[in-house]
C-alpha cells in the first residue's frame, strides 16, 4: 500500500503520529490474537465435548428404539432458550442460561410408565445439542474475530508501519536536501557579493 504523503515538514510529523499510534497498537493487537486464538480453541475444545457427550447419550438409548417409537414426540417441546452475552477479548459471545420446556399434558394411566423418563431423556438431549451449537457459535464468533484481528496486526506489521517509516525517511531526505541545497545557494550569493564588494 502506497502511502500518500507531501515532502513538507507539516505531513512529517503528521506521518510520525500514525506510525507511532500503529506502534502503540500493534502490541495489544498482538495480545488480542493470542487471546483470541486460546478462546477459540478452548470453544472448538467444549463444543466437540458436547457433540461426544451427545453421541454417546444417543448411543446409551439406542437399546431402547422401539420404545421411542411409542413415543409422542409433541409432547416435549422448546418453549424458550434464555441466552446471555459475555464479552471474550471484546467479542460479544452467547451464553446459555437456561431452556424453558413445555410438556403437553398427558394422561399418565393411557400411556407406558417409561414416559417420564422419555421426557426427562428427550430434555437432556436438548439441553446437551443446544449447548452443543451455542459453543459452535462462539467458537466461529471468536474465530471470525480472530482472523480480523489477525488481517489488522498483517496489515499494521507489514505494510502500514514500513509504509510510513520509508515515508517519513523520504521526507526527511527531501527536507535534507533542500536544506542543503539553500545553504550552497546562500554560501554562492555571499562569495558573490563578497567578490563584488572586493571589487569595489
Amino acid at each position: 500500500m502506497a502511502i500518500k504523503f507531501q515532502y513538507n515538514k507539516t505531513y512529517l510529523q503528521r506521518l510520525k503520529k500514525q506510525l507511532a499510534v500503529r506502534e502503540k497498537a500493534l502490541p495489544t493487537l498482538k495480545n488480542k490474537e493470542a487471546a483470541l486464538r486460546s478462546e477459540v480453541k478452548k470453544a472448538k475444545e467444549t463444543a466437540e465435548s458436547f457433540d461426544r457427550k451427545l453421541q454417546k447419550q444417543l448411543q446409551e438409548y439406542q437399546h431402547a428404539i422401539s420404545l421411542w417409537d411409542e413415543f409422542d414426540n409433541d409432547l416435549v417441546s422448546i418453549k424458550d432458550v434464555n441466552l446471555s452475552v459475555k464479552k471474550i477479548a471484546g467479542v460479544k459471545t452467547p451464553v446459555l442460561e437456561d431452556v424453558l420446556f413445555e410438556i403437553k399434558e398427558y394422561s399418565m394411566f393411557n400411556r407406558p410408565t417409561w414416559y417420564l423418563d422419555g421426557i426427562h431423556i428427550t430434555k437432556q438431549l436438548a439441553n446437551t445439542a443446544l449447548e452443543r451449537e451455542v459453543f459452535f457459535q462462539k467458537m466461529e464468533l471468536l474465530d471470525h474475530a480472530r482472523k480480523k484481528t489477525t488481517q489488522k496486526v498483517n496489515l499494521y506489521e507489514k505494510v502500514q508501519i514500513p509504509g510510513f517509516e520509508e515515508a517519513i525517511l523520504k521526507i526527511k531526505r527531501y527536507l535534507e536536501d533542500e536544506e542543503n541545497l539553500s545553504k550552497a545557494a546562500q554560501k554562492i550569493v555571499k562569495n558573490r557579493l563578497e567578490a563584488a564588494e572586493a571589487k569595489l
